[in-house]
């Protein structure tokens, strides 16, 4: 029941936003969930070909976790050894935004069936000129076309993580992070999971990045992994359907 009122809560609160920043933050335009038309030259061609010839050679198996989303889930590298009763799935890729993990959506999701889906992207959004108003619409198009395709799986999704490399971007994460925090307060199939907080050192992010200082090192996946750790090795969490 409570979900149920603050669903619409929700929505006004990013229409009550979009509307006090219209002169500089026009309504976003409708987002597709059309597919990306894969060719050579669609984005991260390779990456996602990669994924199809993984597919071929190993065929999908239902109910496994999925890890999806941009770079920072692409680069976790330890993943098998971190969650080693899931049999975790690594479909991240690129420096992909929230708009491509919706295109690719069937290749990275639909024919995995999972238990549930870790989710982490947004913050490519906001580098590239997202507001936060608009990256939680391309998110909430993202979860209806989860619900229409994968029903109630549930999704965990990894709040924008600070960095060394965007330190001028951390209002608009933090802004960005409240935005999802309240809309998964609404929906029964989704989980937030803060991992900027435990990544911050005072007001600065922690120096837990490689050279790019942007991309984590393994003391930075170690926070990750202590986040999801208790919600994701608990038997009795939520799982799609049929799991």
């Amino acid at each position: 029941m409570l979900k149920s009122i603050l669903l619409p809560m929700f929505f006004f609160v990013i229409g009550a936003s979009v509307a006090a920043a219209q002169t500089t933050d026009p309504v976003p335009p409708t987002i597709s969930t059309d597919p990306i038309p894969f060719d050579g030259d669609a984005p991260f061609a390779s990456e996602i070909y990669n994924f199809f010839v993984q597919d071929e050679l190993f065929s999908p198996r239902a109910c496994r976790t999925v890890f999806t989303g941009s770079s920072s889930i692409r680069f976790w590298l330890t993943l098998d050894d971190d969650f080693p009763k899931l049999a975790p799935l690594n479909r991240g890729f690129g420096g992909s935004q929230i708009t491509e993990v919706i295109g690719y959506f069937d290749i990275l999701l639909t024919r995995h069936q999972p238990r549930e889906i870790v989710f982490y992207a947004g913050e490519n959004d906001i580098n590239a000129g997202a507001s936060p108003t608009h990256v939680a619409a391309r998110f909430d198009a993202f979860m209806n076309l989860k619900s229409e395709r994968l029903g109630d799986t549930p999704v965990y999704f990894l709040s924008l993580k600070p960095s060394l490399a965007r330190l001028s971007e951390l209002t608009a994460q933090a802004e960005t992070n409240e935005l999802i925090k309240a809309y998964a307060a609404a929906r029964e199939d989704l989980i937030f999971v803060d991992i900027a907080s435990p990544m911050m050192d005072g007001e600065t992010p922690k120096d837990i990045f490689i050279s790019d200082q942007l991309h984590m090192n393994l003391d930075g996946y170690a926070i990750w992994t202590e986040a999801l750790s208790d919600l994701l090795n608990d038997p009795d969490r939520p799982k799609r359907s049929g799991c």
